[in-house]
């Protein structure tokens, strides 16, 4: 099967992505890197993505409103 969207293909490699707020993004590798994002972990499969993440990211609010409220 092929895949039209880059981000939806399960085989596909994938960088993660932060941004300034503190927010990550699973970038497919193929894709180029939006504006305001850095890559922080080289591509590898989603699968491995998404343990990086779970390892790391502890919350969905961006820093500079967690900041705020703290």
């Amino acid at each position: 099967m092929e895949f039209s969207n880059p981000f939806d293909h399960p085989q596909g490699q994938f960088a993660i992505l932060r941004n300034d707020q503190g927010q990550y993004s699973l970038w497919p590798q193929e894709c180029a890197l939006p504006a305001g994002w850095r890559v922080i972990c080289e591509p590898q499969s989603q699968e491995a993505c998404q343990q990086w993440l779970a390892d790391r990211w502890h919350t969905l609010v961006p820093s500079h409103f967690a900041k705020e409220h703290a």
